[in-house]
Parts: C-alpha cells; structure tokens; sequence
C-alpha cells in the first residue's frame, strides 16, 4: 500500500509515496482541495494510474493533463488507468469543452481503463471520448480492478 511521504497533502502537486511493505518510494503528483482530490501516479510501462474522489473540477483535471502532455512530448506513450474512488461527478458550470489535449496529444495514448461505479458508466465513457478517440477505451466495475489493469497491459 503506498502512503505520502507527509502526513498532510493540501495542494502539492509532487509529492513521493513510499510502500510501507518494500520501503521503495515513487513520484506521483495530486492536488487536494477540501474533500476533492485528482492525482497521477506514474509506474513502470507508461502506465498512468489517475485517480479521481469527489467532484472533479475543471482545472484540477487540466492541470493533469498538461503534465501528460509534457511526458507525451517526451515520448511517452501512455496507458491510463482512472480510478474513481468516491467519484461524485463533474464540476457544474465548468468549460468542459477544451479539446486542445485531445486533438493534440489524444493520439498518442495507447488505452484507457476506467474504474468505477456502474451508474457512472455512461456518461465515464462519453468524458473519455470512447468511440471518438483512436485508443480503445473500456469500463470496469471497481471488483474488477485487476482485470481493468491486466487489459491495459496486454
């Protein structure tokens, strides 16, 4: 189980877990604000796990994907795993219709596994562009987190 480094995480954007089982650290990044947090961990294999609780806000989740965007720059080719923990939605009233990341930078990530509740499914798979982009995009109920990780990496 990974923990932060620091007993509080209130607004950082890096920040190193350590797994408390093999001690061996990792850099991840997260913005918490209130009860509503999104933050990347990124593993061996360009596997990206996003991890979403809350409400998700507009700019949290564009900060997110410029720094994707930089480590695609970089050659990157990423796998994303999003995982919705207590996911409540998306901000209200937010401009949620910014494509840039998607025509720029869309192409070159390789799949998309989305973990969470069923009933946010639909509108999950819409959000991810499934059916629009060139990745192949699925959804998995949060039971099935080692089948969603084991079809992002075969």
């Amino acid at each position: 189980m990974w923990r932060p480094l620091c007993k509080r995480l209130l607004l950082a954007k890096r920040v190193s877990l350590r797994n408390r089982t093999t001690g061996a650290v990792r850099e991840t990044t997260a913005i918490k604000i209130d009860d509503h947090a999104i933050g990347i961990e990124y593993e061996p294999n360009d596997i990206y796990v996003l991890r979403i609780s809350g409400t998700l806000k507009q700019s949290e989740f564009a900060a997110e994907q410029a720094d994707i965007a930089r480590r695609i720059d970089s050659g990157s080719k990423p796998r994303v795993l999003v995982i919705g923990e207590k996911f409540e939605g998306w901000e209200r009233g937010a401009d949620w219709n910014d494509l840039d990341f998607m025509i720029s930078h869309g192409g070159e990530i390789a799949k998309i596994a989305i973990v969470a509740e069923p009933r946010w499914e639909v509108q999950a798979l819409a959000f991810a562009g499934a059916g629009v982009r060139r990745a192949p995009v699925r959804f998995f109920p949060p039971d099935e987190l080692s089948a969603a990780r084991a079809w992002l990496t075969g």
